[in-house]
C-alpha cells in the first residue's frame, strides 16, 4: 500500500483526532468501574480458570509440554483484544451517529479508535502473562523477536474485521445481533483451549484460513516455545491481508452513504 495512499494520508492528517478519540474509549470503558483496567486482567484470568478446570484437567487436552494454565492464558490475552475491539468497534458507526451526521472526518477513525484503545488492555494482559511465565519458570527463547511480526497481524486483522463489520453493521441492523454469537464460536474453532496439533492433518489447512489460528499459534510459539507450523501460519498471514485489504475497500466504498443511512 502506498505512502500516498488516501486512506493513509487522512490517518496521518487525523492522527491527534484518533488519539483523542481511542483516549474517549477508554474513559467510557472504566468510568465508574471500581476495578478500573484491572478487568483487562480479569477478564482472561478467570477464562484461563474455566478452561484449565475444565479441558486442562477434566478433558485432559493436551498443551506441548507447557503448564496448560499458561498454555490457555497466552492465547487468550490476544484472542481477547480482538474480541472485545470487535464487539466494540461493530457498533462504532452507530454510537456515534450523531458525530458522524454533523462533522466531517475520516469515518475509519471510529473503529480504528477502537483497535487502538485496546492496546492498552493487551499491554495490562502481557504483564500478567509475564509474571505467570517467571511463576512457571518458562523463560522465552530468541523466537521471541519474531513476536512483533504476529502482533502487527493481529492489529492489521483487527482493524480491517472491525471497518467491515462497522460499516455491514450501518446497512444491516442484523449485525448487532450475529456479532456476540459469531465470537462465541469463533473462540472454539481458533486452537485457544487446543494446540493446532490437535485438528487432524487432513483439516488443518482449513483451520488456517482462520487468520486468529496462525496469529494466536504463533504468538504462543514466539512467547513459550511453541511448536510453530510455518505453512499454516503463512495461510493465515496471507488471509490477515486479504481481509484487510477487504476491510478497507468496502469501508471506502460505502462510508459517504453513511450519514444517509444512519
Amino acid at each position: 500500500m502506498s505512502l500516498r495512499n488516501p486512506l493513509i494520508t487522512e490517518l496521518w492528517q487525523y492522527r491527534e483526532l484518533l488519539y483523542f478519540l481511542a483516549w474517549r474509549d477508554v474513559k467510557v470503558r472504566y468510568k465508574q468501574a471500581a476495578l478500573g483496567a484491572a478487568w483487562a486482567v480479569i477478564q482472561p484470568l478467570f477464562t484461563m480458570i474455566i478452561f484449565t478446570l475444565f479441558f486442562g484437567r477434566l478433558a485432559g487436552v493436551p498443551s506441548e509440554g507447557i503448564p496448560y494454565p499458561l498454555f490457555s492464558y497466552c492465547a487468550l490475552v490476544p484472542w481477547t483484544y480482538f474480541s472485545g475491539v470487535l464487539g466494540q468497534a461493530g457498533q462504532s458507526l452507530l454510537t456515534n451517529s450523531n458525530l458522524i451526521t454533523k462533522v466531517y472526518f475520516p469515518r475509519v477513525m471510529l473503529p480504528a479508535s477502537s483497535a487502538v484503545s485496546g492496546l492498552l488492555d493487551f499491554a495490562m494482559g502481557t504483564i500478567f502473562l509475564v509474571a505467570l511465565m517467571v511463576h512457571y519458570r518458562v523463560s522465552p527463547g530468541w523466537s521471541l523477536l519474531m513476536a512483533p511480526v504476529f502482533l502487527l497481524s493481529l492489529f492489521l486483522f483487527t482493524i480491517g474485521t472491525s471497518m467491515l463489520t462497522a460499516a455491514l453493521n450501518v446497512r444491516y441492523r442484523d449485525i448487532k445481533y450475529a456479532l456476540p454469537f459469531l465470537i462465541q464460536l469463533w473462540l472454539f474453532v481458533t486452537p485457544v483451549i487446543y494446540p493446532m496439533t490437535l485438528i487432524p492433518k487432513r483439516f488443518q489447512w482449513i483451520a488456517a484460513l482462520n487468520p486468529l489460528s496462525g496469529i494466536v499459534n504463533g504468538f504462543r510459539a514466539c512467547v513459550l516455545g511453541a511448536r510453530l507450523d510455518t505453512g499454516l501460519v503463512s495461510v493465515s498471514l496471507a488471509t490477515t491481508l486479504l481481509i484487510f485489504a477487504a476491510g478497507i475497500r468496502y469501508f471506502r466504498k460505502t462510508e459517504r452513504a453513511f450519514a444517509d443511512i444512519i
